[in-house]
């Protein structure tokens, strides 16, 4: 019986793919290699002007750069406010995250849960700060701000982000809140939980991949914004932003502003994998009643 099978499974024919199933597996390949071109040439292209010399420079028809070295790392460092910068940007980002997660939730609880009239409208109206262009908001904020005799450069640059921002998490936390099963809430209730616990097991679950990624888009777009850091917080306050644009304005330095937009650009890449993995592991259809 055994040798019938074996022998009938050598003698069945290879299984061919359809030619429909190669040109999708062409155009997945040609998809794929085209991100990977678009990602790495200019990443690529940031670490070698980073590490040009400035004795001998990087021109045509040289393909990479003659000599490579870090004094143009050491030159930024030691030469501008870059230390400084990088501890605003990382003291101003985690705030305006989290803030702007805490403002967000129960407006997006309500547009998730609740029917009412002018719903729709209302949630258009959220998206307004997206609309305007950021050096206008940028005026509009720091005109208001200083009428209202706030002259902290921190708490206004902060005020101002969690304005600007607050669609995004207001966004992601409504839909985070509508997938929390109602039977689950019930179902918690009916076992006498107490109302930390019906959150705890209820909406914690189905809450965890909206709070994460409400965090680092929020982090990410804090840390990368320029028009309020810059009108608002210059000179006093530096970011990392300010810096950058300094190095691509009218005395353009190439390799100084590749230097700059590395520091802000790693440390974002590595928080969004990072962000990949914790979505990828939280799964809400997985989520019970604990008694």
């Amino acid at each position: 019986m055994v040798s019938i099978s074996a022998n009938a499974a050598k003698s069945a024919p290879p299984k061919r793919i359809s030619k429909g199933n190669l040109v999708n597996r062409i155009l997945l390949m040609l998809l794929l290699s085209a991100c990977a071109i678009w990602l790495i040439v200019p990443f690529s292209m940031a670490v070698l002007w980073s590490l040009v010399d400035p004795n001998t420079g990087w021109e045509y028809p040289d393909v990479l750069p003659p000599s490579l070295t870090f004094l143009r790392w050491v030159e930024v460092w030691k030469t501008t406010s870059l230390p400084q910068a990088i501890a605003n940007s990382y003291m101003l980002a985690p705030t305006v995250a989290v803030i702007t997660l805490l403002l967000a939730s129960p407006t997006a609880y309500c547009f998730a849960r609740y029917s009412f009239p002018g719903k729709g409208i209302a949630q258009v109206l959220t998206l307004l700060p997206l609309v305007v262009p950021g050096f206008v908001l940028a005026i509009f904020f720091s005109s208001l701000i200083f009428s209202l005799g706030i002259y902290s450069r921190f708490l206004s640059i902060l005020m101002a982000h969690c304005v600007l921002f607050l669609p995004y998490s207001i966004r992601i936390m409504t839909v985070s809140f509508g997938q929390v099963r109602p039977d689950l809430i019930d179902a918690a209730r009916d076992l006498g939980a107490s109302p930390l616990s019906v959150f705890r097991v209820a909406y914690l679950p189905a809450l965890f991949p909206g709070i994460l990624a409400s965090l680092i888009i929020v982090f990410i777009q804090s840390i990368e914004e320029f028009a309020i850091a810059f009108i608002v917080g210059a000179p006093n306050f530096t970011t990392i932003p300010s810096i950058l644009y300094s190095y691509l304005g009218y005395n353009f330095i190439r390799p100084n502003a590749a230097v700059v937009s590395l520091i802000l650009v790693v440390p974002n890449v590595i928080l969004m994998l990072g962000l990949e993995r914790l979505l990828k592991s939280a799964n809400p259809a997985q989520t019970g009643v604990k008694g």
